[in-house]
């Protein structure tokens, strides 16, 4: 069984990597301006977060925050010396019961990113085997996520942590 109260200390991960300290830390409701950049930073980011209204993203996250089952997680990166950080990567981690494989729990990583410019540090790894690990923590047996199909790098990225394409999911805009 999944255990959905989540009172991990903060920072959940710290880490040297180059250029400083990455640390992993649930998101504050002062994190969503940094979050909502980093989904906006790419082709298909763009189109779907473009808007200056925050109302809609204050929403989502009230509803996260609120609910143990969803993590919004952060990443920062300290630079050495211990200025304060920046928020350069982010994603969500969501725990789900199934009654399929036997009742299993899977966990669901969405809304991975990286600030381009700390790609290649390994801090998406980092987020990811983080990920993994409080999956099994919470007792899932299977992790899954979408990606786009045009996201090529990203699925060479997943399949080298071990993930393999076995499905072939499908969307419907409402």
């Amino acid at each position: 069984m999944v255990t959905t109260n989540f009172d991990a200390p903060s920072p959940l991960l710290a880490a040297d990597v180059d250029g400083g300290t990455f640390r992993l830390r649930p998101a504050t409701r002062d994190d969503l301006p940094a979050i909502v950049g980093l989904l906006a930073d790419d082709a298909l980011g763009a189109g779907r977060e473009a808007g200056a209204d925050m109302a809609p993203y204050e929403q989502a996250f009230a509803a996260i925050d609120a609910d143990p089952a969803h993590l919004l997680i952060v990443g920062e990166l300290v630079p050495a010396g211990g200025a304060e950080g920046s928020v350069v990567a982010t994603f969500q981690l969501s725990f789900l019961p199934g009654i399929s494989r036997q009742g299993a729990w899977r966990s669901q990583i969405e809304g991975v990113r990286v600030d381009a410019r700390h790609r290649n540090r390994g801090i998406g790894e980092l987020m990811v085997r983080w990920s993994i690990e409080e999956s099994r923590r919470r007792g899932c047996s299977l992790m899954q996520f979408t990606t786009h199909k045009t996201r090529t790098a990203a699925h060479r990225f997943y399949e080298r942590l071990g993930f393999e394409a076995s499905h072939e999911g499908m969307k419907l805009a409402l």
